[in-house]
């Protein structure tokens, strides 16, 4: 576990107020949300035993390459990240980093992908604590049946994700 200060900007985005964090090592969250004081509060539990996240204006480049990312997932996000996780967490992260934009997958594709067919539930479990909205493409896991399933930021901003990326 990185012990770097971990740093913040916020804006707003089509998707709603954004928190953007960053260790020494990279990217460690990107919250979406209503308020930016439930972002804050969401941002010190994910870091638990680390000193306040303190605001760094600093962070303004890579809040703006961001925000171009988040209207068009096919523009370049060439930010370094640092995914805080369990080793099963991380696999999972890094399968749904293999989901095309346009594309989606189910918890169970997820699971079978990763050789254990039957933890889809874990998968689901490890895609509600991903920590970078977005850019760990969440949104484009869905129910066996097609349904949306749920989604850690508001299943309205999973549809209008989704929607935006079929457009592409």
């Amino acid at each position: 576990m990185s012990m770097s200060p971990i740093r913040f900007i916020s804006g707003s985005s089509s998707l709603g107020v954004l928190l953007l964090a960053s260790s020494a090592q990279g990217l460690c969250a990107l919250l979406l949300g209503d308020d930016l004081e439930t972002l804050e509060r969401d941002l010190a539990r994910r870091f638990p035993g680390q000193p306040t996240p303190q605001r760094d204006e600093g962070l303004m480049p890579a809040l703006e390459q961001t925000l171009r990312y988040l209207d068009n997932p096919l523009a370049e996000l060439d930010l370094p990240l640092d995914l805080v996780g369990s080793v099963f967490q991380r696999r999972v992260w890094d399968a749904l980093r293999q989901i095309p934009s346009g594309k989606t997958a189910s918890y169970q594709d997820i699971a079978r992908q990763l050789g254990q067919p039957k933890a889809f539930r874990a998968v689901a479990n490890a895609c509600g604590a991903n920590p970078l909205a977005v850019i760990v493409p969440c949104h484009r896991v869905l129910r066996q049946d097609g349904s949306l399933g749920g989604y850690r930021w508001g299943l309205h901003r999973k549809r209008q994700l989704l929607e935006r990326e079929a457009q592409q």
